[in-house]
């Protein structure tokens, strides 16, 4: 837009840019629309050039984000001006302002129609780009004839006509009813013949949205098809301009082998051999090569022609060659081609006789499922599942379960279905599949829906063979000191229905069933204990005659939850308590489990009804009910004395206090209903988390540091907001235990991080490993007593702030010698607030009785959640938060000076994300995040911080967000952050100190002006 003589508009441009603030911007607009709307009141007055330069006015107004409600009738009737500039301008600005719904549009038509069957080239390219950009119904109905003629006329030139053929596909798109191509296969036919390549390319961009519509009417079209790609890749005649690195066009290959995608398996024997000729020698021409820009353009062609070769079902060799091209892409270094080939190959899985080709490749595909990128770990499991088969399903499933150690949390519920899965489809023997799910169990009992071990359950049942072997595997498991509580429930239920078939074995007697069962139930959740009390009534009813001790015992336990609170727990005890006195009737009435009904597994219908679906979305909908974390005690065995023993680490639970919502008992022929479910807590840590593992059987090397540090001078140091007590020692023992490192830096470094050592002293050391997810946040305390001699009268509260709702599970009394204790802790966040919760932790160790108060780190930023922002997304919402209050400033004075690049980090470290390039001021920041409560949902906060080059402990911040609170506990809460970090103080020479009294006086830093930012983008 040459705006050079348009001297009005340069001075509005150059007012708005110069403007203080928000405010005075407005003001400025205001007035221009004032005069602008005054001079077309009186628009007889006016000249086309005065006319066209309001109208500018009007867009550049728009474009700054204000309404502009008048003015359009003056900008459509520029459409008409008989001149280039006053034209351009009514095209331009009608393209912007008006929708294809707008009543003014109709009075253009005409107006538009007379440019586009005109004889003037540029009124006829102006027309058409603002129709192509509307796009309305009106204009499909009036104008598509003409736009059709201006495409296959042969005295346009081709700079029209390519314009017309995009003009036209705008329209065929938004109304394919309305726009009339009946007998256009033959004119698209002779359209293909067009030499000059830019109306090629546009007109095969039409073809393809004609053939997607209906393909039979252009089997024409496709030997022209051909016929382009053969011309293409021998290169001949193709112009400099059309060359991209050497590829001739490569928009044309692509769009012409998507075209030819749309039409069924071509049969002619000639075309075939020509398009296979054309799809060989693409496939033999295209490598890695260094150059970026060539790599892209080149695998753009290739992948096309990949999905080309499947469509037509080329032959077996091909189909070797495009494997063999893959899977060199699957070993190169750079991430984006390892993954494309990962997932093509992924996608020839779908091609006949092609499986035992790309199982040479298996090796490599595992190594991809170690990627650092999870997203090419991701599609590696896709491409594992999809090759498994009965050869290989041993192999590839051991190595998912090796792998399923390692994983992280995102994907460890897909891998575990997968893993399932393939087990059950190929498994050579029954006894493997038994073998498989424990281990997936074991290693991954979080993320195992209930209808992975009910479908064990059912094999074991409809499988006599299998029984006695399911019920041994049931017993090892049983043994181990630490078991997930999937693993309670299917082994307390495989022994209580077939155990009895051991009982001569050693090892295998009821009592001895009983007890190791039994050892299981202080650790597990409400939803358990069913299935226990049905295994004691189970074991009572194959003892008969019965042991008088095992009967009282069991007994015992039914009659302590007669009274239970729980329904399902209280109807079973008093019904098996009834039922076990009836004596050998209770043979007939507690019977063995008759065999189910064959049918389809629920996994493998649930897998074949999403398998389109991604992998994350899949993930996601088979995600089953997880499983209530509970408080867990890991002690080490060994004497005093240090002699080693043969099992020097146990794993005891100890039950939960809260009621947390635990998935109800099922019956297992209800497989179905568990993977409808999906799971919003977070997974439980893992229960052998190595935060205090060496703590808990070596101890750590600190353990004789010397603790000089001053609690109260560590308190002091904290921000006044959060200042709660870090540790208060009680009584007349205040001093007689001190804290091992600084409390107050402990505090400060967890606030970034989500796991690390709370407090620690001679006696104990306390941990932290936190997940946070939008509000929710689950939290574990990991108590570690480092001495010989037990902790006792343990005690923990919780005092949460009216912001936190927190449940946390109980705390033993006493922690064995060298032992480990981990408490999960529940966390939701109700509204926004920066207020810290105190934990109050005491304990006795010998005369020592020690009572500590710490904050805890679920504080504002935890539930913040970093999100990347677009300036086309921040501007508006920048400029639709205006001011007080929910957009503040404030000058912060007294921070450390840090470098821009270390402040970035610090934000990052917060959960703020750093915005590059949306500040121009090289000193300035940007940042974004979403914040999470229960009252505000997801809320956006935008963030903008302007230093001073010339002295930076002083800054400018700018908070702004849709809710008041969230932007002042924001803002509160970054300059707490910016304030605690502790400045070093440089010694300052005698001559130099100031007087006493006498204050230092600081100059104001000079900074930016807040509209700077908005101004410098326009």
């Amino acid at each position: 837009m040459a705006l050079s003589g348009m001297r009005g508009l340069s001075v509005f441009i150059s007012d708005i840019r110069n403007c203080q603030n928000k405010e005075q911007e407005r003001l400025r607009v205001d007035k221009e629309l004032g005069n602008v709307r005054t001079r077309f009141k009186n628009e007889k007055g006016l000249t086309p050039y005065e006319k066209k330069k309001y109208v500018w006015k009007m867009l550049y107004i728009y474009m700054l984000g204000y309404d502009v409600d008048f003015g359009h009738m003056e900008a459509v009737s520029l459409i008409s001006a008989p001149k280039y500039p006053e034209k351009q301008v009514g095209y331009i600005v009608t393209s912007c302002l008006l929708n294809e719904n707008h009543d003014f549009l109709r009075l253009a038509i005409n107006t538009v129609r007379t440019d586009i069957i005109g004889r003037n080239e540029t009124f006829q390219c102006l027309a058409l780009t603002m129709v192509g950009n509307i796009g309305g119904r009106e204009f499909a109905e009036s104008l598509a004839p003409d736009v059709q003629k201006l495409l296959i006329s042969s005295s346009c030139r081709p700079l029209v006509r390519k314009k017309a053929a995009l003009c036209l596909l705008r329209l065929y798109r938004k109304n394919p009813d309305v726009v009339n191509v009946d007998g256009w296969a033959d004119r698209m036919a002779q359209l293909l013949d067009e030499r000059d390549l830019g109306v090629l390319t546009s007109s095969m961009s039409l073809l393809v949205a004609l053939v997607s519509n209906d393909h039979d009417s252009y089997w024409s079209c496709l030997p022209k098809c051909v016929k382009i790609l053969k011309h293409l890749a021998r290169n001949q005649d193709i112009p400099q301009e059309y060359t991209y690195y050497g590829i001739p066009s490569p928009w044309l290959q692509v769009k012409t082998m998507r075209a030819l995608q749309y039409f069924p398996t071509i049969e002619d024997p000639t075309t075939r051999r020509s398009l296979f000729e054309v799809l060989q020698r693409i496939l033999m021409g295209t490598d890695v090569v260094k150059n970026v820009n060539k790599n892209n353009a080149s695998h753009a062609v290739l992948f096309e022609a990949l999905a080309l070769v499947m469509h037509l079902d080329a032959e077996k060799e091909m189909m070797s060659q495009c494997v063999a091209l893959l899977g060199k892409f699957i070993a190169v270094r750079e991430p984006n081609i390892r993954y494309l080939g990962l997932e093509n190959m992924t996608r020839m899985l779908m091609v006949t006789d092609v499986q035992d080709i790309i199982k040479r490749h298996q090796a490599q595909i595992i190594t991809s499922l170690k990627d650092p990128d999870i997203s090419i770990r991701r599609r590696a499991l896709d491409l594992l599942y999809g090759m498994c088969d009965v050869s290989n399903a041993k192999d590839i499933v051991e190595e998912l379960l090796q792998y399923l150690s390692t994983a992280e949390f995102a994907m460890r519920e897909e891998l575990s279905l997968k893993a399932a899965i393939l087990a059950e489809k190929f498994a050579p023997d029954l006894s493997w599949y038994v073998d498989v799910i424990l281990q997936l169990i074991d290693k991954a009992g979080d993320f195992v829906s209930d209808d992975i071990w009910f479908r064990v359950v059912q094999f074991v049942t409809n499988n006599e063979d299998l029984q006695s072997y399911a019920a041994i595997k049931a017993r090892e498991y049983l043994d181990k000191p630490a078991i997930h509580e999937t693993m309670v429930k299917v082994s307390a239920y495989l022994l209580g229905e077939f155990g009895h078939l051991l009982a001569r074995r050693p090892g295998y007697s009821a009592k001895e069933l009983f007890k190791i069962i039994h050892e299981k139930l202080p650790t597990v959740s409400t939803s358990t204990i069913p299935i226990l009390l049905s295994t004691y009534a189970k074991i009572l009813m194959h003892t008969q005659p019965p042991d008088q001790e095992l009967q009282n015992q069991i007994w015992g336990i039914f009659n302590k939850y007669e009274s239970c609170i729980d329904v399902e727990i209280q109807q079973r005890a008093v019904e098996y308590l009834a039922l076990s006195k009836k004596g050998v009737a209770l043979v007939d009435i507690l019977a063995e489990m008759p065999k189910f009904p064959e049918r389809q597994s629920a996994l493998i219908k649930k897998a074949e009804d999403t398998e389109a679906d991604t992998a994350e979305q899949s993930a996601i909908k088979l995600r089953a009910q997880q499983q209530s974390s509970v408080a867990l005690v890991l002690t080490d065995q060994r004497p005093v004395n240090g002699t080693p023993s043969s099992n020097q680490l146990t794993l005891v639970k100890v039950p939960t206090t809260s009621s947390y919502p635990d998935s109800t008992d099922q019956e297992l022929s209800q497989t179905n209903e568990t993977l409808n479910k999906v799971d919003s807590s977070f997974p439980a840590p893992d229960l052998l988390g190595d935060l205090l593992g060496p703590l808990a059987i070596e101890g750590p090397p600190s353990f004789t540091a010397p603790a000089s540090q001053n609690m109260t001078a560590e308190v002091d140091g904290f921000p006044k907001a959060v200042e709660a007590g870090a540790i208060v020692p009680v009584g007349e023992q205040a001093n007689s235990v001190q804290p091992i490192g600084n409390i107050s830096e402990r505090f400060l470094a967890l606030c970034m991080k989500d796991s690390g050592v709370l407090y620690e002293d001679p006696y104990i050391q306390i941990g932290i490993k936190a997940e946070w997810r939008a509000h929710l946040g689950r939290l574990v305390l990991f108590l570690g007593n480092k001495n010989t001699s037990p902790l006792v009268s343990v005690k923990a509260t919780i005092s949460p702030p009216s912001n936190l709702k927190m449940e946390l599970s109980l705390v033993p009394e006493t922690i064995p010698p060298r032992a480990q204790v981990q408490c999960p802790l529940e966390i939701i966040n109700l509204h926004p607030s920066r207020d810290v919760a105190v934990l109050d932790f005491s304990y006795k160790f010998g005369n020592d009785l020690v009572n500590v108060q710490l904050r805890l780190p679920a504080v504002f930023n935890k539930f913040l959640q970093p999100i990347s922002i677009s300036a086309e997304e921040f501007f508006p919402q920048w400029r639709s938060l205006s001011g007080p209050p929910l957009k503040l400033q404030e000058v912060v004075r007294g921070v450390k000076p840090l470098l821009l690049l270390e402040m970035a980090n610090l934000f990052n470290s917060l959960r703020l994300m750093v915005c590059p390039g949306l500040d121009p001021n090289p000193n300035n920041l940007v940042a974004s995040t979403t914040f999470y409560s229960e009252s505000t949902q997801a809320m956006l906060c935008l963030v903008r911080i302007e230093t001073d080059p010339a002295d930076r402990t002083q800054l400018r911040m700018t908070v702004a967000s849709g809710d008041p609170t969230v932007t002042f506990e924001l803002k509160e809460f970054i300059k707490e952050q910016l304030i605690s970090i502790p400045v070093p103080q440089p010694p300052t020479p005698p001559s130099a100190a100031p007087p006493v009294g006498h204050p230092t006086v600081t100059t104001p830093p000079a900074f930016t002006d807040p509209g700077a930012m908005l101004a410098g983008l326009l």
